[in-house]
């Protein structure tokens, strides 16, 4: 058994896997292009479900020995689900549905807190640093290319805290946009999975939607934007590497939620190399099964559009009332049933594309789907204003982590 560790990538998935290694003792060195780990965000929200298992996530973090409490979360029980036709319903539960954390480098997000949870144990973290992926044996790097992309809009409010969630195909096609207020701060994001022109007109359209419904009083602060590299890989084991996180495919095709399996892969990496698991073995067991079942979801999402987000809306709705949970919806929905199971065959030849990547590894990834004819529309008069008052903040200094050529 290896003394020294070398891990790629000094994400959620990196670090949790460093803070295991260390812990059991072992010399554990994480290297990161960046210049210090959520450097790649720019303090965006975001959501870590607690839905793909009957066990609240931060309590199944606490079983491996990693502190919830070294970063700040926002538990979340109830939301506004947003219909197609402005309809608003209120998906409940008794629990936890998600938690919503802040990106980025300051103190209190969730990607320090496991910075400082890796030191602590006893890794070195090495900023600004080249290493090659063959010298390594944890690969725990970012996205390479673009599936989907999200576009959103950071302000000061004084609105208390609060999530909506909306379905609706024109402001973000096909696909979702969310609102999301933390202690006076607001993020409205917008979540493209089709290739747009112009992509900052469906941010805009977005901002206006939810100024028009919602006491905003928004003060923009900053636009951030990311993307999301969807894949699944022949083998999460490559040539003695393991792959974890983004860099092993390890992503939520329908929502986009990839913390969990960001973090829960980490973990079994570690366990893998203190030969406590297999890691092949326990990522095929626990988490590809939910991802199969994402991308099937998807798939289905691809092929409907407002008329088919109304349908899933009201299910949702009818599925709490008899149930009197709004969380066993989305526990429903990740389930591999008999249906979804036969629909995989069907989705991996008409939505993924095998491609061989450089490092060899052999994927089934889909690509970034070109946009519709009924992407095609002419912004409202409140988008254009909405549009113009970020010309003007913009010119005063306030930053922008995305172009419209991202898209």
């Amino acid at each position: 058994m290896k003394e020294r560790i070398d891990i790629l990538g000094a994400g959620l998935s990196g670090l949790a896997a460093a803070t295991i290694l260390a812990k059991a003792g072992k010399e554990v060195h994480v290297h990161e292009i960046r210049k210090d780990s959520g450097a790649r965000f720019d303090g965006d929200f975001q959501g870590i479900e607690n839905w793909t298992s009957e066990i609240d996530f931060f309590e199944e973090m606490k079983s491996w020995g990693l502190d919830p409490d070294e970063f700040k979360s926002n538990a979340f029980d109830v939301i506004d689900l947003i219909h197609p036709d402005d309809v608003i319903t209120n998906p409940v539960t008794n629990g936890t549905a998600f938690r919503v954390v802040e990106r980025g480098t300051d103190e209190h997000c969730i990607d320090q807190g496991f910075k400082r949870m890796a030191i602590s144990a006893g890794a070195k973290i090495h900023y600004e640093t080249r290493v090659k992926p063959e010298d390594c044996d944890i690969i725990a790097a970012g996205p390479k290319d673009s599936s989907a992309i999200a576009f959103g809009e950071i302000f000061h409010t004084d609105h208390p805290n609060h999530v909506s969630f909306q379905l609706n195909d024109k402001l973000a096609p096909g696909a979702y946009s969310y609102l999301i207020i933390i202690d006076g701060i607001g993020l409205i994001c917008t979540c493209l999975w089709r290739k747009q022109k112009k992509s900052g007109r469906y941010l805009n359209e977005t901002i206006a939607w939810y100024e028009s419904h919602y006491e905003l009083n928004r003060i923009p602060i900053k636009r951030v934007g990311g993307k999301g590299d969807f894949s699944l890989p022949q083998k999460y084991t490559h040539e003695n590497k393991i792959y974890v996180g983004e860099a092993g495919g390890l992503q939520d095709f329908m929502w986009g939620f990839g913390m969990r399996y960001a973090i829960t892969s980490g973990v079994l990496a570690a366990q893998s190399i203190l030969d406590e698991c297999d890691y092949e073995t326990e990522v095929r067991k626990r988490l590809v099964p939910l991802i199969k079942t994402s991308a099937i979801n998807r798939f289905l999402m691809n092929r409907v559009g407002d008329r088919g987000f109304k349908f899933v809306a009201n299910y949702w709705m009818r599925d709490q009332r008899k149930k009197g949970d709004g969380l066993r919806f989305m526990k429903w929905v990740y389930q591999p049933g008999i249906f979804r199971k036969s629909l995989w065959p069907i989705v991996k030849i008409s939505m993924l594309r095998k491609k061989k990547l450089d490092d060899g590894r052999v994927v089934h990834r889909m690509p970034f789907r070109e946009s519709l004819r009924r992407d095609n529309w002419e912004p409202s008069d409140k988008a254009l204003d909405i549009g113009e008052q970020w010309d003007k903040v913009r010119k005063t200094g306030a930053s922008l982590s995305f172009s419209e050529s991202d898209s």
